[in-house]
């Protein structure tokens, strides 16, 4: 009798377990989920990191670097091209004093360079800033064959803000807030020119109207860019990213 009755208890827990479980048993091995969550997203370090990376690959392969190497400044630094004066009234006449007949300034932009973004979240979590660093070089000619004037190195930051937005629908996505040039992040500095001209005049007539033009110029043509490649990420990773900021969750490791 004793036997009997533990059996009969035995095969009514099992069938209570298999009737919770669709009639399957639970092997014994496998531990049962706690809960029916859905499965966090990428660690901080990794959802930070692939951001930074898909951005950098987007502005790559939406032809960041043939915008740069492409910059009007030329036509921009002309007089009446939108400067007072003209970056070729205003250089031209110190360069004549010293080879008389030379009568044109030519700019080419060569190595065209991103350089590795920062990414920094905003206090309050809702808000990403991400730094791209750019790098180009200026090669200053004249009309005569191989001759070089000035060759610069010049450095500049667009920084990009990013929000995350909840539709009409309840979706939520990201979207580009402000983009602008780092304030103070433009550097030029000479890499060679030509022993005989008045090096440093040139270069400091040059530098002053490049601080007051090249910033705007970069930023116009490189931030709509930054603007396409934040609306082609990958839904996935900007779902993810949506939803930490949209929270002020911290995701972005602080270094």
């Amino acid at each position: 009798m004793f036997q009997t009755g533990v059996l009969i208890v035995f095969y009514g827990l099992l069938a209570q377990i298999m009737a919770q479980f669709g009639g399957l048993p639970v092997p014994l091995d496998q531990a049962l989920p706690l809960t029916v969550n859905p499965p966090l997203p990428l660690s901080p370090t990794g959802l930070a990191g692939s951001l930074t990376n898909a951005l950098s690959n987007g502005l790559l392969s939406g032809g960041l670097l043939g915008i740069l190497e492409n910059l009007p400044l030329l036509d921009i630094l002309k007089p009446g091209g939108g400067t007072s004066g003209g970056l070729l009234g205003g250089l031209l006449g110190k360069v004549t004093s010293v080879i008389p007949g030379l009568n044109i300034i030519d700019i080419k932009v060569t190595d065209p360079q991103l350089l590795e973004l920062g990414l920094v979240q905003s206090p309050d979590g809702h808000r990403l800033y991400v730094t791209i660093p750019l790098g180009i070089n200026l090669q200053v000619n004249t009309p005569l064959v191989g001759a070089n004037l000035l060759r610069l190195a010049v450095k500049l930051n667009i920084t990009a803000e990013i929000l995350a937005v909840r539709d009409k629908q309840g979706r939520i996505h990201l979207v580009l807030g402000d983009c602008t040039h780092s304030p103070g992040s433009l550097h030029i500095s000479l890499l060679d020119g030509l022993g005989p001209l008045p090096i440093q005049g040139l270069l400091d007539s040059l530098t002053g109207i490049l601080n007051k033009v090249l910033p705007e110029l970069v930023q116009g043509k490189v931030c709509p860019l930054v603007n396409e490649v934040l609306s082609g990420l990958d839904v996935t990773l900007a779902h993810d990213i949506a939803n930490m900021l949209i929270h002020g969750l911290q995701f972005v490791i602080k270094v």
